[in-house]
């Protein structure tokens, strides 16, 4: 049989975790809720995590949002899917998303088509762009973003032969 947890054990453990990486409520809520501990424990624990700014949400919110577009080459409409699912307010989700740089982002979805081009079959121009919009749209890219890349990008290679050929 095992032991229950305390109030201060789960607290410890929970500021121990935040103090080692970012970490937002919900985690923190789901974590507790595995441990089976009472919703009214769970809240003073949150709360007090908060209060000693263990988790911050719009913090948790721009490291996210930073390591889901710089590692992972996520789009806005994928990371803000998965900040859905960590239940961060709507209010912070849009002010971190906004913030993102805009020459940074297309300089993310830029080498992910060029490289995705290589590897794609296709049978004509058409054929190749609507692969590599369906896959920057599965990745949670926007069109307009999209297309915006693959023109610069068109434009980009046929200005790199006609340099090799002078």
């Amino acid at each position: 049989m095992k032991k229950e947890m305390t109030e201060q054990e789960a607290y410890l453990q929970l500021a121990a975790l935040c103090a080692q990486a970012e970490h937002c409520q919900q985690e923190m809520r789901d974590k507790m809720r595995r441990w089976e501990l009472d919703e009214t424990v769970q809240n003073r624990i949150i709360a007090r995590l908060v209060k000693e700014r263990y988790i911050d949400d719009e913090r948790y919110t721009r490291a996210f949002v930073k390591d889901k577009i710089r590692y992972n080459k996520w789009g806005r409409r994928k990371v803000q899917q998965a900040l859905w699912m960590k239940h961060i307010d709507t209010d912070i989700q849009q002010r971190v998303l906004d913030e993102i740089d805009e020459k940074e982002y297309l300089d993310v979805l830029r080498p992910l088509l060029k490289q995705k081009r290589k590897s794609i079959k296709a049978a004509n121009d058409y054929e190749l762009n609507q692969k590599l919009v369906r896959f920057a749209l599965s990745r949670g890219f926007t069109f307009d973003i999209i297309r915006q890349c693959l023109d610069v990008d068109d434009e980009s290679e046929f200005s790199e032969y006609s340099e090799d050929s002078e």
